[in-house]
């Protein structure tokens, strides 16, 4: 009877994924292992720049570009010329197992994806753990090369679903595939109208022609690429779509107002559309032609009117008004899912993943955007000092930190914060280590980079210190955190027993999450956790 039971359970299809090889990206070249044992490969880029090739077709790659490719696909790669950084690259092999013997899928994009610094982060952890043993078990390589896949294959997904229109679809394309010989009838052909329907209406939505759009895209991206190197004309040219150096050239001058070599000399005229990246300029000794000001940064470092730029309440035409009176060479924000188009006719605009960056990653890239590379490094030297002279301190006080948990108590709920969502949780965990207690591991916090509950699930989330860095501005929330505070179950906690409960109404310093606000941040916590 139990035989035949058996014997009518069917498996579903699952598929497994096994890591089975990682080498450099010279490494890889140079040996013959791919004829031996063909493997589907991920290239996940963490410096320098290059040309791959992908089955006989060119990509330029630099940080922060990953390539996934099936068991079949040629892979060759090159330095783009001799004064670039070379290519610092890993490549890992994996195999695909079904449950059923079936066909497996690979993960597959044969464009790069890019700004993804969480999935570096993850691969550079699973680099660490494939080279060195680790003691975390025998299964924290399996673990983090499914966390690694996961996050590739989310950001798949959402580069799919963004695209909601043909004329979205379009635009995408042209945006990823810039560098390609791309033709107003190729891409009717590939949405399926005509040549003359999809120049109406790509006019109509963009305000400018196919081969305008096509060209500001090229210049633009041109002009980033010289942020970082001035690269021979020829080279950029064909990076970015063009076939020699001269009409590079004189499109981007048309564009610019400046030959390449001009403005790669220059000294950029930047806009930033977010305290944090304002923060990161002031702290390297500029100040942005434009830029968003909280009211501590004003405080302690004054600024002009006409140099402040309010996104909460001008208009969307009123801000594209006041940028385009600076006359921006560049325009600095976070990634967000639309991008304002707008704006590029104004200035290239360089766009950070937003909560995927560190604060001093996103430092040190507009350090190297701006050059001022030297003071960043200063700057986080000073600060590490700092640190190890706070942790000398706390280490004569409170001896082994012990468990903590950051909240931000907002309008209607709670948020526990880890240290990838600032609000002082990167000082409390990373720079003072203190760690975080099992049940918010447990809940995934991990993953997401915070937790939401009920402001009176608080006390659930019990911890040897408790910091709130935001308190709730509307009556209501008020009235619920100050019942949670007098609550018997509050007041059980042993954080409170011990006074080890913070509540830090500086909110203002707390929401920033760049080397400014760190540095006041950590000031803060010294002053409370030794007094």
């Amino acid at each position: 009877m139990i035989n035949n039971t058996l014997e009518k359970i069917q498996l579903l299809p699952h598929t497994f994924y096994i890591p089975i090889s990682l080498n450099s990206i010279n490494e890889f070249m140079d040996s013959n292992l791919e004829e031996i044992d063909p493997l589907p490969k991920i290239l996940i880029v963490f410096g320098g720049s290059g040309i791959v090739s992908l089955n006989e077709k060119q990509h330029a790659v630099s940080r922060g570009s990953i390539l996934l490719c099936d068991s079949f696909s040629v892979l060759e790669y090159q330095q783009k010329s001799c004064t670039t950084s070379p290519l610092q690259a890993i490549l890992i092999g994996y195999r695909c197992i079904t449950t059923d013997g079936s066909q497996p899928q690979t993960i597959e994009s044969y464009q790069p994806i890019k700004q993804t610094a969480k999935i570096i982060r993850l691969a550079k952890e699973f680099e660490n753990a494939w080279k060195y043993r680790s003691s975390r078990g025998p299964f924290y390589i399996q673990q983090m090369f499914i966390e690694l896949l996961t996050e590739i294959h989310g950001e798949l997904i959402e580069n799919k679903q963004s695209i909601s229109t043909w004329m979205d679809q379009v635009i995408s394309y042209i945006d990823t595939h810039y560098e390609e010989d791309l033709s107003r009838e190729e891409m009717a052909t590939l949405v399926q109208v005509s040549p003359e329907h999809l120049s109406r209406a790509f006019r109509k939505s963009t305000g400018r022609t196919f081969s305008e759009y096509l060209s500001l895209i090229r210049i633009r991206e041109s002009q980033k690429r010289l942020l970082y190197e001035m690269p021979k004309l020829d080279d950029l040219a064909q990076q970015v779509g063009y076939k020699e150096g001269t009409y590079l050239s004189r499109k981007f001058k048309q564009v610019v107002g400046l030959s390449p070599t001009s403005y790669h000399k220059k000294r950029k005229r930047v806009v930033t559309l977010n305290t944090n990246h304002t923060a990161s300029l002031l702290a390297l000794g500029i100040t942005p032609e434009l830029g968003v000001y909280s009211t501590w940064m004003e405080s302690v470092n004054p600024v002009k009117t006409e140099q402040k730029l309010n996104i909460w309440k001008n208009s969307e035409a009123l801000i594209y008004e006041k940028i385009a009176a600076v006359n921006p060479d560049l325009i600095l924000d976070y990634k967000t899912t639309k991008e304002n188009k707008s704006l590029l006719s104004l200035a290239p605009m360089v766009t950070l993943p937003f909560m995927e960056m560190s604060w001093r990653e996103q430092f040190r890239l507009i350090a190297d955007i701006v050059e001022r590379q030297q003071q960043a490094e200063e700057w986080l030297r000073d600060y590490d000092r700092m640190v190890w002279n706070f942790n000398q301190k706390l280490d004569c006080q409170l001896g082994e930190r012990g468990t903590a948990v950051v909240w931000e108590i907002g309008t209607n709920s709670a948020f526990c914060i880890n240290s990838s969502h600032g609000r002082g949780s990167q000082i409390i965990y990373e720079d003072l280590g203190f760690s975080l207690p099992i049940t918010l591991l447990n809940h995934g916090i991990g993953n997401r980079g915070y937790i939401e509950v009920e402001i009176e699930a608080i006390k659930d989330y019990p911890a040897d210190y408790v910091f709130i860095t935001g308190m709730p501005l509307n009556i209501e929330g008020i009235e619920r955190m100050n019942r949670l505070f007098q609550s018997y179950s509050w007041m059980s906690m042993e954080a409170f027993k011990q006074n080890h409960v913070y509540l830090i109404d500086k909110s203002d310093i707390f929401f920033g999450y760049d080397p400014l606000s760190s540095r006041a941040q950590i000031h803060e916590l010294m002053r409370l956790l030794t007094s």
